[in-house]
């Protein structure tokens, strides 16, 4: 049976549990689980990180751990009892724990192993931690360590500060408000500015010294040199080289120079190195001169300490060594190194150099141990500071003398040269013996008992400068003395040394002061090499100083010989002052008290502390020995000593004086005279001219106090309380003298003033003192009335008046006030006064603080009788005017300085602690209270409104810093709180007749900023954060939404004023991710649509509102999928109100409203879409379609003006950081074209100045065509030229028409200079869910990069969407493909059909014009796919092999505002294998005629394309090509069962013939023009030629082949037959006329041959085609491949899946020859393949119009006009037999890159289309013009133009796959009517059913095109009724006009019944016409 577990309730688990029993748990070792129940050994529950998941679990898997429980029952929580550091630990590392892998995913190594290294860290602490085997001290500094490190890497996570106390998080309902600033501001600053240490330390590590002549041991001493004043600061550090300069001892090579003060880090401060070497006198001697090793210098290095001020590690230096020029200089080498004096020193060798570590060190030497443990670990000799630092403390024991042997003067001793003296120094005792290691040359180095100075070379007069310190213990120091002794260094005599004289000295006085510091004069007394000094009583004896010597004693005065010495003492036992050791010693000479007394100040501090104990019990001797007399003297000396201790350098001591005063202080009668002196001086203060020394008296009244209470403590327990009486008294008067000096008022700040505000300076650290011998409420009295005392008025100037305020901070912050007791009295005063100067705006800083500390004292659950009322009396005296504090500094302009600004900060953040505080601790009473006392509606409305301002302000993400969530919820909290109170207040007063806007519209404003700041958005934090806010404080943002929603109820009728003002404020409000919040605020949203809707009728403004709110939300990344399906789902407007529902239902507006929502949610989704393109590390492509689609958008569904500019600039700043120029062009221009030509003002928006419309537009221009020169558009960008150029030129401004007229020109000569890339077009299908809602199950054109090709553009679209996979066919999906819950990617190439067919057909116009027509302002894309209908022949494919070829329509032209358009319209049509036969050899004709004329025009660099594609087409025909074709069509059995195919079969046999024809003439060009090399395979061709005519069973070609062998207008044979004759001869070939037709630049991009860009181009040349305006030729697929992915990298397409066995030719090596001869080609001219479009099926083709003569330019003016007309040709299936047909047709059709501009009137756009040249169809038999003798390859400008075949598939055969003509709609162009278009029967091999369809088709494509739905998007669209402007063609919606009726062409008569039988192609649908445009606002 499951029971309840009462103290088994939390434990962690020991091993991994699988829970693979029945309701079994799974556990991960190391979870945390609570236990519910317990059963046999098993327990059940859940991990605390999962409470929902409960489940069972063995006993013997958990921990058990107490804990304690909170809210027991079913809401239970369970709290671990562990140590607070160790839980908070736990959680945050469990934190870390995720946010520490994803540091590694988004590859921030250095961070991840940091924080790597502290997780390890603490978890070693824990474990330490958690042993508890720690002594207090050490667990304490673990904790320090544990704090500071988790509080490091929350820093670096951007998590959360934690507020702690103790290292123990505090919870901050457990202190109060006031508090929980102060623990956070204290972490806060101390994260930030660390306080500068005053003490410094150097750490110095000597490696090595490096020197080419070393072999001697090196002694080198460090110590630090004030360069300023020329003197050392330390002691010196000594080490000791080996011969090699290596360190002799490793573990002495380090040293901590200490206590170095701030001021000592300092340019001038140096570390300077002395060298001395060891060994012999000259540095260059031979060794076995001499064997006695003397000190001798060597050199010196020097370092400024400014150098390492900057370096935060360890840094080696390698400093220079130098050496004197001269040795007598070597005591100040140093310094003239510092000064470089480079005269007297110089490197000692090029490569000689000291290596040492040095590093700074900042703080307490301790903690430095603890910190910097590598550094310590080896030996650290401490190397002190000469004197005492600059702090003090107290227990530190120095003795310490140093002494400098300075110089010496000496005679030469009867010697010829001067000596080479040596100094040996010794330390001796009192008995004359040596005091072993006493005498130490430097730190690191243990003390010697002896001393060798180093030599200087024959000097009498040697100066040494080395410094000797004698630490000797204070009880040796009477009667020692230091004895030197000087030696001559022989260099000969074996180099031995020679005493020959000593000195010494005592190192203590008879009177037991010490040797003085300074410099003392020695006497050198001479004595011999044998003389024994051990007996130093002899000595001693002797005159030791020429300082003291008496005046007789001239013997020794006339003694030359002195050695001179400095000594400096360094004790804090040991004094060298006379005065101080009187005064110690008063009863010895009691007469000389008063003198000693006097003397006490002129004694230097130092020496006073130094016998502090000692001082003061000679001061209390005297006083109660000689009270009447010395009484005030005493009390002076007292004053001054406690005023010593205020200095920083002696601070530290006044813990010694406490502790005197508590355990040695003895004065029991003391008290008397202390308080009778203080009154005497106090109330001399009123009449004292001179105040400075009564307030040095004053300064001291703390420590006076303290020995006044003492003493009467000491009295007291001695008499048993005697006179008590008395001394209250006492007490009283002085008190009452105080009181009525504070009371004086003085005029101005004047001596009075000054020395009042000492003694409140001082007076609170009274009252401590006091309460020893008082109750608090005395006390509290006392304090009371004191400071009650003080002047009311005082001008705010007044000193005083700030140090009030720093008394009354002192008085709160002291025992006195926390008491209950006293507070209650000293409330009052303390009120007063803060509020007093609050009003005033006065010392706000010093408010804030006692105002902090009043109010910590308050807790939250503290609910005692005295705390309300003291919360009563803080809240009238201080609520309002801390609201109106607060208002003022938060709206005050910040100071510009730091210091200031932090002050202002602090300021701020203390005062609405100050208010959170206050308003926490405030209960419904209080509450009640405060709004009963407001007697006027006014005031109650003012408050409302200045708190709700205040709330406000606090709710800025400014207000704390971001890392401060504790203190956000906090203020959240109380914020709520407080808000629900008041709401009562306003339901109560501001409602019905009362109804008052501003307070209501604060308080909604409020909560909807309350509801959205950040700190609240739960959805944000990690789940162990959001489960403890939840658990504390609940979901705020839901009671604040109820809040809301229920105020909004009250309104009634007034809710009309908040619309449409909140309906922004509410959606954000809705917008928060969080589903109860939302279901609360949705409905209001009804209420609004219905209180509108009874208003107006309507709610557009509501709609609008929504709208341009939804915009800026959804693009500050607010909302989300989840929202859009809740907005949708209350479509019905009723949700769960049924009442509601009713209402409705009798309402009108359902339907609108309904629609509303709709658009509403179309709007999101885009919305959402654009949100989440725009996020970073997104591609461009996918942010520009889905601002493109948001953009249509707001046109098309919302007509919102501003909301499209807006997204129009979005979208133009991404193209060009895509440096998508033309696009970038083409978004402009949408803008542009709503803007007119008017010097209407316009305002300033987005980031256009103020400025007129006519300038705004004149802008745009400017920058458009500087995007269509960036993007080579240059045609676009000359029509905008000459827009901007009649602009100019209207106003009359000729310089810019100057300049606008140079640009255009530019641009022409851009055009014709410059080479500009054809780019590829794809077909991309976006299938699938996953997609995002503008691309969804949306099939695509996209216009790929500069050189880019098929694989890269699907390689960038998989890159792009990551998740998405290929589909690998080209078929259209499926259902299931459109409703997966994926994303499948459909790509492939397609080929554009040009629109612009009158300029591509024209001729003489050059590619470079020509290229820009092919790929832009392309409406419609083609792709081919081959298949096989029926069986399929295994031995003949082509008699099965049908195309199904596809026409996409866009929505918009390419290029455009995107890169890609949506699809709008499919049309597929079937082509049969004859018509694709038919259409394979045209395009290989079409392919040999443009060689051949290229050939002979000699625009081939060489003529292997000609050779290879005679070779392909030979070889493939001979080896059974065109055999296939003529078993495919021509048997029997093909045309009885094909009889409408009789014309098509005798078409194809005229092309077979035709073939052979062109075969023949080509192979003459070839022989004419092929090299010696090539002439074998000619001759091959020659005779296989032959074999391949006999195979085609050509004996002779027929009549009409022979009589114009090529030429065939338009490469139709059919249309020139009855042509002249002509000779078939290569010479023929010279008599090509001028304007041949093989030279009309062609519209095909794909020519299929390795030619240069011209020949590549000149396909169409023998179509002369005038097609309709959407046609083009392509290549498409053939069935030779089936991937999507081409294996030809320059393929524009995705294959098709037929069969590889489809191929065209029926030979195996034909695909090598097809591979190979591919190799050949430029990625452009690659031959028609599978992978190549082919061109449309010829149902598609439209008849051309007719060519107006008067509007063609004439481009020749080298012929007269009449020679500019090419006469007709007769057509053997021409219409026209009318007898008025006789109209000529020009020659030639020359037109410029962009059409001509037109007259100025009527419209651009029609003007523009009437100039387009159309083909006139004349009679045959009416050819007045005299025929040319054309040559073989000539044909002539037909009236009628054929279709123009494209070029075959492969060089291997001619009919080897499945190249097609492309064929579209019928020409935009339009001209007069044609002339007898019935009046001849048509020919017999055509069909004689016209179809209707062929000028109608023509009618619809013209009405579409005018219709095309977006029409703003071309250049073109303007009306403009002051100047009407040119605009092109290509880009405009051309006019409704009917087009006349057209000629069929032949092809569409072969396939009439086709296009009867289809009716796909009668009908198109109109597209949706263009909105109505409005003008620009913006």
């Amino acid at each position: 049976m499951w029971i309840p577990t009462e103290q088994e309730k939390f434990g962690v688990v020991l091993a991994s549990f699988r829970g693979t029993v029945q309701h079994g748990l799974p556990l991960e070792i190391g979870d945390t689980v609570q236990i519910l129940e317990k059963c046999e050994g098993w327990y059940r529950g859940f991990i605390l990180k999962n409470p929902n998941a409960k489940g069972i679990f063995p006993c013997s898997y958990i921990h058990l751990k107490s804990a304690d429980i909170k809210n027991k029952g079913q809401f239970e929580t369970v709290i671990p009892n562990e140590d607070s550091v160790i839980t908070e630990m736990t959680s945050t590392l469990r934190d870390w724990g995720s946010m520490w892998k994803q540091l590694y995913v988004r590859n921030e190594g250095d961070l991840f192993h940091r924080l790597w290294h502290v997780m390890n860290e603490i978890l070693d602490l824990r474990r330490q931690v958690l042993v508890g085997h720690l002594t207090l001290d050490r667990m304490r500094d673990v904790k320090q360590h544990i704090t500071a490190r988790l509080d490091w890497g929350n820093e670096q996570l951007g998590l959360d500060l934690v507020p702690r106390r103790d290292f123990g998080m505090v919870d901050p309902d457990e202190i109060s408000v006031t508090e929980l600033y102060r623990l956070m501001e204290h972490r806060h600053r101390k994260k930030e500015t660390p306080v500068p240490a005053s003490t410094h330390h150097l750490f110095v590590q000597a490696k090595s010294l490096m020197s080419t002549n070393l072999g001697e041991e090196l002694e080198v001493f460090f110590s630090i040199y004030d360069g300023r004043e020329g003197r050392p600061l330390s002691e010196r550090f000594f080490v000791r080289l080996n011969k090699n300069g290596v360190p002799k001892s490793p573990e002495r090579q380090c040293t901590l120079f200490v206590d170095l003060g701030s001021s000592d880090l300092r340019k001038d401060v140096y570390v300077v190195a002395h060298i001395i070497r060891i060994g012999r006198m000259g540095a260059g001697e031979k060794k076995n001169v001499c064997s006695v090793q003397y000190r001798r210098p060597f050199g010196c290095a020097v370092v400024s300490i400014a150098d390492l001020l900057t370096a935060d590690s360890k840094d080696d230096h390698l400093l220079k060594v130098y050496a004197c020029n001269t040795e007598s200089e070597w005591y100040q080498i140093h310094e003239n190194i510092i000064r470089k004096a480079n005269a007297r020193y110089n490197l000692s060798g090029s490569n000689t150099g000291l290596s040492v570590s040095l590093q700074l060190l900042h703080g307490d030497v301790e903690q430095l141990r603890r910190e910097f443990m590598v550094l310590f670990s080896r030996g650290v000799s401490v190397t002190k500071k000469l004197g005492f630092s600059d702090i003090i403390m107290p227990g530190e024991m120095r003795n310490d003398l140093y002494i400098t042997l300075e110089k010496g003067e000496f005679e030469k001793g009867g010697k010829s040269v001067a000596r080479n003296v040596e100094i040996t120094m010794y330390a001796l005792d009192i008995d004359g013996q040596i005091l072993k290691g006493q005498v130490a040359a430097g730190s690191g180095e243990p003390g010697a008992d002896e001393y060798h100075s180093f030599v200087l070379y024959h000097n009498n007069s040697p100066r040494w400068a080395e410094q000797i310190k004698l630490p000797i213990p204070v009880d040796m120091f009477r009667g020692s003395h230091v004895r030197f002794e000087f030696r001559h260094c022989s260099t000969k005599d074996k180099g031995e040394k020679k005493l020959f004289g000593f000195s010494f000295v005592p190192l203590m006085q008879e009177d037991g002061r010490t040797l003085p510091d300074g410099t003392h004069e020695l006497i050198v007394h001479k004595c011999e090499e044998n003389t024994n000094l051990q007996d130093s009583a002899r000595y001693l004896k002797l005159p030791c100083s020429k300082g003291n010597l008496p005046g007789n004693n001239q013997a020794v005065k006339g003694n030359k010989e002195s050695f001179w010495i400095t000594s400096f003492l360094c004790s804090t036992k040991l004094t060298q002052n006379g005065d101080m050791l009187d005064l110690l010693k008063w009863r010895a000479h009691p007469e000389r008290i008063g003198d000693c007394l006097s003397k006490l100040k002129e004694i230097d501090g130092s020496e006073i502390v130094k016998f502090l104990q000692d001082t003061l019990d000679t001061l209390f001797g005297i006083l109660d020995e000689g009270a009447q007399r010395y009484g005030l003297k005493v009390f002076d000396s007292l004053v001054h000593i406690i005023n010593l201790l205020q200095d920083s350098k002696f601070q530290h001591f006044k813990p010694v004086m406490d502790t005197y005063i508590e355990s040695h202080f003895a004065g029991a009668l003391s008290y008397r005279d202390l308080i009778k002196v203080l009154k005497w001086y106090v109330d001399r203060i009123i009449e004292a001219e001179h105040q400075e020394h009564i307030r040095q008296v004053l300064k001291a009244t703390e420590y006076i106090f303290k020995y006044i209470i003492q003493s009467r403590r000491l009295f007291s327990l001695a008499t048993g309380g005697q006179n008590e009486e008395e001394f209250r008294c006492c007490i009283h008067e002085l008190f009452m003298s105080i009181r009525f000096f504070l009371s004086q008022e003085s005029s101005g700040p004047g001596p009075m003033n000054q020395t009042q505000v000492v003694f409140l300076q001082t007076f609170p650290a009274v009252y401590s003192e006091l309460l020893k011998l008082f109750s608090v409420r005395e006390v509290a009295t006392f304090v009371r009335e004191t400071l009650g005392s003080l002047p009311a008025t005082l001008h705010s100037d007044c000193p005083l008046e700030a140090v009030k305020l720093q008394c009354i901070a002192k008085t709160v912050e002291s025992q006195l006030y926390i008491n209950p007791e006293s507070r209650c009295i000293l409330l009052p005063v303390v009120l007063r006064l803060l509020q007093v100067h609050m009003q005033e705006q006065r010392d706000l800083v010093m408010c804030a603080h006692i105002l902090t500390s009043m109010l910590s004292l308050l807790k939250k659950d503290d609910s005692e009788q005295p705390l309300l009322e003291e919360v009563d009396l803080i809240v009238d005296s201080l609520l309002g005017v801390l609201l109106r504090t607060i208002l003022e500094i938060t709206n005050r302009p910040q100071p510009a300085g730091n210091t200031l600004r932090l002050q202002y900060q602090d300021v701020t953040g203390e005062f609405v602690a100050c208010l959170l505080a206050l308003l926490r601790q405030m209960s419904d009473k209080h509450y009640q209270k405060l709004l009963q006392c407001f007697t006027s509606k006014d005031d109650l409305r003012d408050f409302l409104l200045q708190i709700f301002t205040v709330f406000r302000i606090l709710i800025r993400p400014e207000m704390f810093p971001k890392d401060w969530t504790v203190m956000r919820l906090v203020t959240n909290n109380v914020i709520i709180t407080t808000v629900l109170y008041l709401s009562d207040a306003l339901r109560k007063n501001y409602l019905n007749e009362k109804f008052d806007y501003k307070v209501w519209d604060s308080y909604f404003y409020l909560a909807v900023i309350f509801i959205n700041q950040p700190c609240l958005q739960l959805e944000s934090f990690s789940s162990s954060k959001r489960k403890k806010v939840l658990e504390k404080y609940g979901d705020m943002r839901v009671m604040m939404g109820c809040e809301i929603f229920s105020m909004w109820q009250n309104l009634g009728e007034h809710k009309l004023n908040f619309i449409p003002a909140m309906i922004g404020p509410f959606l954000e409000v809705t917008l928060v991710p969080q589903p109860d919040l939302r279901n609360v605020m949705i409905p209001i949203f009804h209420d609004m649509m219905d209180w509108e809707q009874r208003r107006s009728g309507n709610f557009k403004q509501v709609e609008a509102k929504l709208i341009d709110k939804l915009d800026s939300l959804m693009s500050e990344g607010k909302g989300d999928e989840t929202y859009r399906e809740l907005f949708n789902s209350i479509i019905p407007l009723f949700g769960p109100y049924p009442s509601l529902l009713k209402k409705i239902e009798r309402e009108t507006w359902r339907e609108s409203g309904i629609s509303l929502i709709a658009t509403v949610t179309r709007l999101m989704e885009r919305l959402l879409d654009y949100r989440d393109c725009m996020k970073l590390g997104e591609v461009d492509g996918k942010k520009i379609g889905c601002t493109v689609s948001l953009l249509n958008f707001y046109k098309t569904e919302l007509n919102k003006e501003e909301m499209y500019i807006r997204y129009i600039h979005k979208l133009y700043d991404l193209h060009l950081k895509a440096q998508n120029y033309t696009e970038a062009s083409y978004t402009l221009l949408l803008y542009d074209e709503l803007l007119e030509w008017s010097e209407r003002p316009l305002r300033e928006f987005l980031n256009y100045p103020m400025q007129t419309e006519w300038q705004r537009k004149e802008y745009l221009h400017l920058t458009i065509i500087q995007n269509f020169d960036r993007g080579k558009c240059w045609e676009n960008g000359i029509l905008l030229c000459r827009e901007l150029a009649d602009q100019y030129e209207s106003y009359y401004d000729y310089r810019n028409l100057s300049k606008m007229r140079m640009m255009e020109a530019s641009l022409y000569d851009k055009i014709m200079d410059q080479q500009r890339l054809e780019p590829e077009f794809f077909r991309i299908g976006f299938y699938g869910k996953k997609f995002p809602f503008f691309l969804r199950n949306k099939e695509f054109v996209c216009r790929g990069h500069d050189y880019e090709r098929l694989e890269a553009f699907q390689q960038r679209m998989l890159n792009e969407f990551p998740h998405a996979i290929a589909m690998q066919h080209a078929n259209q999906p499926d259902q299931t493909i459109y409703q997966a819950d994926a994303q499948y990617l459909q790509i492939y190439a397609v080929s554009p059909i040009p629109e612009s067919q009158d300029v591509l057909q024209r001729d003489g116009v050059p590619d470079n014009i020509k290229s820009f027509y092919k790929v832009n302002h392309i409406w419609k894309f083609r792709y081919d796919r081959p298949f096989h209908k029926g069986t399929k022949d295994k031995e003949n494919e082509f008699k099965s092999l049908w195309v199904e070829r596809t026409t996409l329509t866009l929505v918009q032209s390419l290029p455009g505002i995107s890169r890609w358009f949506e699809v709008e319209k499919r049309e597929l049509v079937e082509v049969s294998p004859l018509e694709n036969a038919i259409e394979v050899i045209e395009n290989k004709n079409l392919q040999l005629r443009t060689l051949i004329t290229q050939c002979q025009a000699r625009q081939m660099q060489n003529i292997n394309p000609l050779t290879m594609c005679l070779n392909g087409v030979i070889d493939a025909a001979v080896n059974g090509g065109l055999a296939r074709y003529q078993e495919a069509f021509f048997v029997k059995d093909y045309i009885v069962n094909h009889p409408e195919d009789g014309d098509k079969i005798g078409r194809l046999r005229e092309l077979m013939f035709e073939q052979a024809h062109i075969l023949e003439f080509g192979l003459a060009v070839h022989e004419k023009f092929v090299p010696q090399d090539m002439r074998p395979l000619h001759k091959k061709l020659v005779d296989q030629f032959h074999l391949m005519k006999s195979s085609l069973g050509i004996q002779e070609f027929p009549a009409y082949v022979r009589a114009s062998p090529i030429h065939f207008t338009n490469g139709s044979p059919r249309t020139c037959r009855n042509s002249v004759p002509n000779i078939l001869s290569p010479e023929g070939a010279r008599l090509v006329a001028r304007r041949s037709p093989l030279t009309y630049p062609a519209v095909n991009r794909y020519s299929s041959s390795s030619l240069s860009s011209q020949a590549s181009n000149e396909v169409s040349n023998i179509t002369g085609q005038s097609e309709s305006s959407d046609e083009v030729f392509n290549m498409q697929p053939s069935p030779s491949t089936s991937s999507l992915s081409s294996n030809h990298s320059a393929s524009p397409n995705v294959t098709s899946s037929a069969p590889s066995s489809a191929r065209g030719s029926p030979q195996l090596l034909d695909k090598h020859k097809h591979s190979r001869d591919n190799a050949c080609l430029s990625p452009r001219d690659r031959p028609c393949s599978a992978i190549y479009p082919n061109p449309l099926d010829s149902t598609q083709r439209m008849i051309p119009h007719q060519i107006g003569d008067s509007t063609l330019p004439r481009s020749d003016p080298n012929i007269a006009t009449p020679d500019k007309v090419v006469k007709p040709l007769p057509s053997s299936w021409s219409l026209d037999s009318g007898k008025d047909a006789n109209a000529q047709l020009p020659d030639k059709f020359l037109v410029p890159p962009v059409p001509p501009r037109p007259h100025r009137s009527g419209s651009p756009a029609k003007n523009t289309r009437s100039q387009s040249p159309v083909a006139t169809p004349r009679s045959p038999q009416k050819n007045p013009a005299p025929p040319f003798t054309p040559s073989p390859t000539e044909c002539h400008s037909a009236g009628l133009v054929s279709n123009s075949p494209v070029l075959s598939g492969s060089y291997s055969s001619g009919i080897s796959s499945l190249s097609r003509c492309s064929v579209s709609e019928a020409s935009g162009t339009e001209g007069p009517p044609m002339l007898g278009v019935a009046s001849d029967p048509p020919p017999p091999h055509t069909s004689s059913h016209l179809p209707t369809s062929a000028s109608s088709g023509s009618d619809e494509l013209t009405t579409r095109r005018e219709n095309k739905t977006p029409p703003p998007y071309s250049v073109y669209e303007r009306t403009n009724p002051r100047r009407p402007v040119p605009l092109p063609h290509s880009l405009s919606i051309p006019p409704p006009t009917e087009p006349p009726a057209l000629p069929p062409k032949p092809h569409q008569l072969r396939i009439a019944n086709k296009l009867d039988s289809d009716p796909r192609r009668l009908e198109q649908p109109p597209r949706p016409r263009p909105l109505p445009r409005k003008v620009s606002q913006l």
